[in-house]
């Protein structure tokens, strides 16, 4: 074989259809529109605001009442996590918005971070 030449090897059994569904896969989702991302829109979620976290025994959660103070491990003013589903997605600060309390987003975490963080929880 000359040094311009390259060894191409073609996948044999098994690793042939394998080889195949994967190009294929690849090339539809390349051609893939735009607009299937409609179709997961209206799927519901569970978004929660999360203060802090504590870890009590079973015997300080039956002796909570009406009133009671649960020292969390957060510190005021630090930024709150935005979870959906469980996963982290954003990080933000209390705001009051006509009688109501919200959060004001200050840092959204990025799609490959979020990606990243699932791949090292599973």
């Amino acid at each position: 074989m000359s040094n311009d030449q390259a060894a191409v090897s073609a996948p044999t059994g098994a690793g042939w259809a394998e080889a195949l569904e994967e190009g294929a896969g690849a090339a539809s989702a390349a051609q893939a529109p735009i607009n299937d991302i409609h179709r997961v829109l209206d799927i519901p979620v569970q978004l929660s605001v999360e203060l802090g976290r504590k870890k009590v025994a079973i015997k300080h959660v039956l002796q909570l009442g009406q009133g009671s103070i649960v020292e969390l491990d957060a510190l005021a003013g630090e930024p709150m996590d935005v979870l959906v589903n469980g996963y982290l997605v954003a990080q933000g600060e209390v705001v009051v918005v006509n009688n109501k309390f919200g959060i004001r987003l200050t840092d959204v975490v990025t799609p490959s971070e979020r990606l990243r963080r699932i791949n090292r929880s599973s």
